[in-house]
C-alpha cells in the first residue's frame, strides 16, 4: 500500500510536467491545421490514465476513504471531491487528446488547461493544512 501511494504522489509531477509541455505544444501551434499530431499529447494522457488507476486502486484500499465520516471536510475531500475531480479531469484530457488527431491544437490547448487546472484544484497540497497533503 505504502508503494502505491508513494507513486501515486510521484507520479503527480509526472503528470504535471507533461500536462505543461502539451499546453505550451498546443500554444505553439495553436490555429495551425497543418502541424503534425504531437507524441506529447498521448504521453500527457497516458500518463494522466496511469495515475488515474492507481489512485482509483488506493480509493478502494485507503483508510483516507470513510462514508461514515462524510461531515469532516478530509474524509469528504478524499471520498468526493479528489476522486470526482480527477475522473473530470481525465476525461477532460482523453476529449482534448481526440481533437489532437484532428489536427485542432487549440482545441487540445483549451480541454488540456482546462483539465490541468481541475487536477490543480483537487490535489491535496500541503497548504491546504486540513487535507494532510504532502509534497511527495
Amino acid at each position: 500500500m505504502n508503494a502505491l501511494v508513494h507513486a501515486h504522489s510521484g507520479l503527480r509531477y509526472v503528470v504535471l510536467a507533461l500536462l505543461l509541455a502539451a499546453i505550451y505544444t498546443a500554444f505553439s501551434k495553436k490555429g495551425d491545421s497543418t502541424s503534425p499530431y504531437s507524441k506529447i499529447y498521448l504521453g500527457a494522457m497516458i500518463a494522466t490514465h496511469t495515475q488515474i488507476l492507481i489512485g482509483l486502486v488506493l480509493y478502494f484500499m485507503s483508510p483516507k476513504v470513510n462514508f461514515s465520516m462524510m461531515s469532516e471536510p478530509f474524509y469528504r475531500f478524499y471520498n468526493v471531491e479528489h476522486v470526482t475531480g480527477m475522473l473530470i479531469a481525465a476525461v477532460l484530457i482523453t476529449i482534448g487528446h481526440r481533437q489532437a488527431k484532428n489536427l485542432k491544437h487549440g482545441k487540445v490547448l483549451a480541454y488540456y488547461g482546462i483539465g490541468l487546472v481541475v487536477i490543480l484544484a483537487s490535489i491535496p497540497w500541503p497548504f491546504r493544512a486540513a487535507l494532510a497533503g504532502g509534497w511527495y
